[in-house]
């Protein structure tokens, strides 16, 4: 594996996920990651000749299989003067949510 990643990469990313790493979880993170890479790398090295590639578990045989989904059919959604009314805070026409996210 060539690729690694660096701490500048792991702060980063902890960054954008709005995690709190101390300066002595970077290294550990950092090793982590990249034996995570290692191992996809070695992964790839697999012959997968002749296995059809996988989207989702439910299509493999005896998963469940589109019997245990339920039908993907346009339905009409909830009539909006009746919900509404029913929501702790609303301008009439959207619901409001407090803010989550502070940047």
């Amino acid at each position: 594996m060539t690729a690694k990643v660096t701490t500048e990469e792991v702060a980063r990313v902890a960054e954008l996920a709005s995690l709190e790493l101390t300066p002595e979880e970077i290294p550990g993170m950092v090793g982590d990651l990249n034996a995570i890479l290692d191992y996809v790398a070695e992964l790839n090295e697999l012959d997968t000749t002749g296995i059809a590639p996988l989207a989702q578990i439910s299509e493999l045989p005896g998963a469940g299989g589109s019997a245990s989904l339920r039908k993907d059919a346009v339905e009409p959604s909830l009539n909006r003067a009746t919900v509404m009314p029913e929501a702790p805070e609303s301008d009439g026409r959207f619901f409001k949510v407090p803010k989550v996210i502070e940047r």
